[in-house]
């Protein structure tokens, strides 16, 4: 299958590629362009990988964060997700169950983006980070991580 693609808006000029976008958008950037947290939650990690799903409701926003290590997503709900990517660029994504994308940043690479839910149902992806990439991972001390209810925390 391929990917249905649209273009909202192209990237802005170098000295300012985000001034076109509103000042709540431009605050989430400058305040999360750091943020390692690639999900709504963390469900698995290891010394090896982080996994996470991310679910998005319709209208609602992934903030901004910083991809450094190597990674995948696999979608597993339909839908159409808006990208907000730090260029300026704003790209209008529909996803079909199963699509999968990897990605892979050499020393001193990274992507910064934040995703949001434009489509009228849910939209649901797991991501894989793999920790030994060419960058340290970012921290993400304050993610959110799975709980299951009556169950006792186990260390890894």
């Amino acid at each position: 299958m391929s990917d249905d693609v649209v273009s909202v808006a192209e990237a802005g000029p170098p000295e300012d590629p985000r001034g076109h976008w509103p000042e709540h958008l431009q605050r989430m950037y400058e305040e999360n362009r750091f943020n390692g947290v690639v999900g709504s939650v963390l469900v698995s990690e290891s010394d090896r990988c982080r996994v996470w799903h991310l679910h998005l409701a319709p209208g609602e926003l992934l903030a901004f964060h910083r991809h450094v290590l190597p990674y995948f997503w696999s979608a597993t709900s339909a839908g159409t997700a808006r990208g907000y990517y730090e260029d300026g660029r704003i790209v209008d994504v529909t996803h079909y169950p199963g699509q999968t994308r990897h990605f892979e940043y050499g020393p001193g690479d990274y992507m910064v983006h934040a995703v949001q839910n434009v489509g009228e149902s849910d939209l649901d992806f797991v991501t894989v980070e793999f920790l030994s990439g060419s960058n340290p991972p970012l921290p993400i001390e304050n993610a959110p991580r799975l709980e299951v209810a009556g169950a006792e925390r186990v260390a890894a």
